[in-house]
């Protein structure tokens, strides 16, 4: 199921991006693909950078331990 969305870019960005996508062969969908593609791929990155300032307050033997024990399991349940 899909969602609409309503948003807007400067004129410059939309110029740029529609530029790219019929350089590449535009096809129906593509802009939508490529927007929830970015979307998705930036909250990835907010997701690292908040695990890694919640891991910046553990000290590096304690992360190292966590590490050790994770690698342990998973190769143990695989």
């Amino acid at each position: 199921m899909n969602t609409r969305w309503t948003i807007k870019i400067s004129q410059e960005t939309d110029r740029q991006l529609r530029t790219y996508l019929a350089q590449k062969g535009l096809k129906k969908g593509d802009l939508s693909r490529f927007v929830e593609e970015a979307v998705q791929e930036r909250l990835y990155q907010l997701a690292v950078e908040e695990a890694q300032a919640r891991g910046s307050e553990v000290p590096e033997d304690d992360l190292d331990a966590l590490i050790t024990e994770a690698v342990r399991w998973a190769r143990k349940s695989a």
